[in-house]
């Protein structure tokens, strides 16, 4: 099995998440649960009820973020080599058949925003893309047929959160 990638921006997102889960919702809403389990009935005990669910909620997250975390093998894109070609880490500019100018950034699976154009290294797209150079044509599949992009650039910079 394959380690999962991911940017140092995008650990370090994670990792905030995390301590973040651990030392302050977490802690918080044990308080909450204690106080309401104090209050006697808890079969009809909404506080006590909702807080367990919450902590059971926070709880896989938690194990979910430690495992990813721990197995996650961190790549820089400032050190990605063979730079004039598409991989892990790359920003990419594309002009679709319409004239329309996209921006992509690949990232790893955890760390994908698309409203701030990261897309997951699995997605059609970073598929497509992948070993592609400036000014190559590919061809990426849709549900509604064919599509043809050209690559305009290809950068490899670091980003900050």
């Amino acid at each position: 099995m394959s380690l999962p990638y991911i940017t140092p921006w995008g650990y370090t997102r994670l990792k905030k998440e995390l301590l973040q889960l651990l030392h302050e919702e977490r802690p918080k809403i044990v308080e909450i649960v204690s106080w309401a389990a104090g209050n006697g009935d808890r079969s009809e005990n909404g506080d006590y009820l909702y807080g367990k669910k919450r902590l059971r909620e926070i709880d896989r997250r938690v194990r979910f973020l430690s495992k990813r975390l721990e197995n996650a093998q961190i790549v820089n894109p400032i050190d990605q080599q063979g730079k004039d070609r598409v991989f892990f880490g790359a920003t990419v500019r594309y002009l679709t058949e319409d004239d329309c100018e996209h921006r992509v950034t690949i990232v790893g699976t955890d760390e994908a925003i698309t409203e701030k154009g990261q897309i997951s290294l699995v997605s059609p797209v970073a598929r497509a893309l992948m070993r592609a150079r400036v000014g190559d044509e590919i061809r990426l599949q849709t549900p509604v047929g064919e599509k043809y992009l050209e690559i305009l650039e290809i950068t490899y910079d670091a980003e900050s959160e």
